[in-house]
């Protein structure tokens, strides 16, 4: 079996900077004093994808010609409409062609919104984190993915296309015969789901490995930075933990729910991504007690660190006192002391203080006190 590499403790230590991470997070919106709108996006880029199960078309709608999107909801095929970019008007032209009710609309224009799935209409909405690991500044990011499922339609919502985890999907589609080109738009949208859910598990997979370097680093060198890094990364822990733990109510919200837009033999992928947020909270929180295990075990090294240093000095200590007890003795202005007239006094007296000394060295030793 092959030795697991050790990586050198001071690039272990380089690996988190947390006093070099510049960034805005969202923890939690408050409607009564934070700002409910996104900024607008100044270019908007709409993927479409009309298939059946023996045919796929693929276009991308230019952002200035917003109406090429609206024929797709009267097609036979189901459409997939992937909206990069958030733009008010334009957003509110797709809502009100689509027949979405204005609520939903605020909902996608909003942001830092709990993660949540509600029927209104015709239509179910869900709006949920889509979360990625900056491996430069080791810091857990998020935005805000919006999906309507509608008859024959799903439309989704992002910001960053650069960091859009769909492109398997959008694989799939391309292919003829595969199972999504071959089910509806429920089944569409229990995909796009579980893509996001599964990308959960490569950012928990990033910080598992940053808090196993941290242990080993705790191990080595139990220093300050240490202990600052360990606090950091129990932050962006708190932060993934939060923004993932009403993922479940929002997949449990399609498993109960009746809407004719969702088929029954459709319930048990539903299911699946079910299992796969509850796995997903569990490693959370079994990483939750990682970290707060290392901050135990930066304690008990630094104990241990102390408690060494005690040892040594206690030693020396106990070595030095009968030697000073004797230079105590010798340095008293007594006229009469009979060691002070003999020609050999001091080398007598050096001799014995020496082989007192090494006495309490042996026997320390053999009582395993050092």
């Amino acid at each position: 079996m092959p030795r697991k590499k050790i990586i050198p403790i001071p690039d272990v230590l380089d690996v988190l900077n947390p006093f070099k991470v510049k960034k805005q997070r969202i923890m939690n919106f408050n409607p009564a004093n934070g700002v409910a709108t996104r900024p607008q996006a100044e270019h908007v880029k709409i993927s479409v994808f009309d298939f059946t199960p023996g045919n796929c078309d693929e276009v991308i709608i230019d952002d200035n010609n917003i109406a090429a999107a609206f024929k797709y909801l009267d097609t036979p095929a189901v459409s997939w409409l992937n909206i990069d970019g958030i733009n008010k008007e334009q957003v509110h032209a797709l809502c009100e062609h689509y027949q979405i009710h204005f609520l939903v609309e605020e909902d996608i224009l909003s942001v830092g919104q709990r993660a949540k799935m509600d029927e209104i209409g015709d239509t179910l909405f869900c709006l949920l984190p889509m979360i990625y690991f900056n491996t430069e500044t080791s810091t857990v990011e998020q935005e805000q993915v919006s999906i309507v499922l509608g008859k024959n339609f799903v439309i989704s919502f992002q910001d960053d296309p650069l960091r859009d985890v769909f492109e398997p999907i959008r694989d799939r589609l391309r292919i003829p015969g595969t199972r999504i080109r071959t089910a509806g738009a429920d089944y569409l949208c229990y995909a796009l789901l579980d893509m996001i859910i599964d990308n959960y598990f490569i950012v928990l997979d990033k910080l598992g490995e940053r808090i196993e370097l941290m242990e080993e680093a705790v191990q080595h060198q139990p220093t300050t930075r240490a202990l600052a890094r360990i606090n950091f990364l129990r932050k962006e822990l708190l932060l993934f933990r939060r923004a993932i733990a009403p993922v479940r109510e929002l997949v449990n919200g399609f498993l109960k729910s009746e809407s004719n837009l969702l088929e029954d033999r459709i319930t048990k992928y539903y299911k699946d991504v079910y299992d796969h947020i509850l796995q997903c909270n569990d490693l959370t929180e079994n990483y939750r007690d990682m970290v707060l295990n290392l901050q135990e075990l930066y304690h008990t090294q630094l104990n241990v660190k102390m408690n060494e240093v005690m040892k040594v000095l206690a030693v020396v200590t106990t070595l030095m006192a009968p030697l000073t007890v004797i230079a105590g003795i010798y340095g008293m202005n007594f006229k009469h002391m009979p060691e002070l007239e003999s020609p050999h006094g001091y080398f007598i007296t050096l001799g014995a203080m020496g082989l007192i000394f090494v006495l309490m060295i042996i026997i320390f030793k053999k009582r395993g006190w050092f």
